[in-house]
């Protein structure tokens, strides 16, 4: 009787669904399954052509699991509900079979009553038709799925990266911030969904913070600053002050109290601040002006104090980014 291979793509990618393959190959020897090798060893337009001999001369079967489901369940149960589904389907279809085989080591089917027809196969993709096959839907399946994602978010680039970690995907993530269809338990994913969710969006604005900025921002300017930006947002931070001297760069946040402030600015950051400022200089530096790489970088805490009307007192402390 038949063999059902079984494989999966998508485990690693940032974004987009985990997809797993599932395939009984037609009784009748077809000139075709020469051709059949791990998908990733194939070109797009090999791929597509097999794809679709194998759709139509095979019992086939896809379990398809978002992203938001891969956060909850975690990967290795999400990988072992795919499998699941995509068997359900073939075992819809009525065609008979009698060994499953998954590519890898894990039977995805352990502790079910198909366990005793499972057997696992180290780079099966390459050895066992069934599982060629298999990782050869899966994988147009989902470039296809990808594709059609870069249509409605064409910034990220999906239908080139299909969603995995490339330091282009990195940086349209840290520029354009995180889409429901990227995997918020993956990293770096995760520690920019929790950085975003405890940093407040609502920055002091207001005439009082922009004449306070304006103040620091003289202030630098006079002693040989020049000022790259100010008030640098992303989805994750926001910068008040980006400037240069020799060949350092500062990152500075301004505080504004009326009164004069006691101690040093460095003792209005809090350490959570400070943590969330180094997190903005470290990005900025490698995602949004490489240009400035070889530069030092250097935090600074400014505070201003004073009537608004009058010139005011401003103080900078400045501290390096922890190792």
């Amino acid at each position: 009787m038949a063999i059902l291979g079984i494989d999966e793509v998508g485990r690693g990618p940032l974004a987009g669904p985990l997809v797993i393959g599932a395939v009984i190959l037609p009784d009748d020897k077809q000139p075709w399954f020469k051709n059949l090798k791990d998908s990733k060893k194939l070109s797009a337009k090999k791929r597509a052509e097999l794809n679709e001999l194998i759709l139509k001369n095979s019992t086939t079967g896809l379990g398809w699991i978002s992203a938001e489901e891969i956060d909850q369940l975690g990967i290795s149960r999400a990988l072992a509900l795919a499998t699941k589904k995509a068997v359900k389907q073939i075992q819809s279809l009525h065609k008979p079979f009698s060994q499953i085989i998954i590519d890898g080591k894990v039977n995805f089917l352990k502790s079910t009553p198909l366990e005793k027809f499972t057997t696992t196969c180290i780079k099966g993709d390459d050895k066992i038709r069934e599982i060629s096959a298999a990782s050869i839907i899966a994988k147009v399946a989902r470039d296809n799925y990808m594709i059609k994602l870069a249509d409605k978010f064409p910034e990220y680039g999906f239908d080139k990266h299909v969603g995995y970690g490339t330091k282009s995907h990195v940086e349209a993530i840290y520029k354009y911030g995180l889409t429901l269809e990227h995997r918020k338990s993956f990293e770096p994913c995760k520690s920019l969904s929790n950085f975003a969710t405890k940093t407040s969006s609502k920055k002091n604005t207001t005439n009082i913070g922009q004449k306070a900025e304006s103040a620091v921002a003289n202030y630098l300017i006079n002693h040989g600053h020049t000022i790259i930006a100010r008030n640098h947002k992303t989805h994750f931070y926001e910068i008040d002050i980006i400037s240069t001297k020799d060949n350092y760069i500062y990152f500075t946040e301004v505080k504004y109290r009326k009164s004069n402030i006691r101690g040093t600015p460095l003792d209005t950051i809090t350490k959570e601040k400070q943590q969330q400022m180094q997190f903005a200089a470290e990005s900025y530096l490698k995602y949004q002006n490489a240009k400035f790489k070889n530069h030092q970088p250097l935090l600074a805490a400014a505070s201003v104090s004073g009537d608004l009307n009058q010139p005011m007192k401003t103080n900078i402390t400045w501290f390096p980014l922890a190792n």
